[in-house]
């Protein structure tokens, strides 16, 4: 059971550094569908629209975390960051 001040976890996948293809991804979202249905109450953004709002935030920080970590943001996604921008939407905050 959460407390009241406890937020929500990320959804539990596979290693996103070996998403390298649509067949990749398409599997990381199944197990973030299972992972959810599994355990509904732990992650932040249960909902669609919890979730999508969480998603375009997540994307509009994404040119943020690349400069924290000194990099440049990618002109061209990859499958694994489009992996880890979905995982990230299921529990940002």
């Amino acid at each position: 059971m959460k407390h009241p001040y406890d937020t929500g976890r990320f959804a539990e996948v596979g290693d996103l550094d070996q998403v390298n293809s649509h067949d990749d991804l398409a599997e990381i979202v199944n197990q973030m569908l299972s992972d959810l249905r599994a355990h509904p109450d732990e992650w932040e953004n249960t909902t669609l629209d919890r979730f999508l709002d969480a998603l375009a935030g997540v994307l509009q920080g994404l040119p943020g975390l690349y400069a924290n970590r000194g990099e440049q943001l990618p002109n061209a996604p990859t499958w694994a960051m489009l992996a880890g921008v979905l995982v990230s939407a299921s529990g940002y905050e």
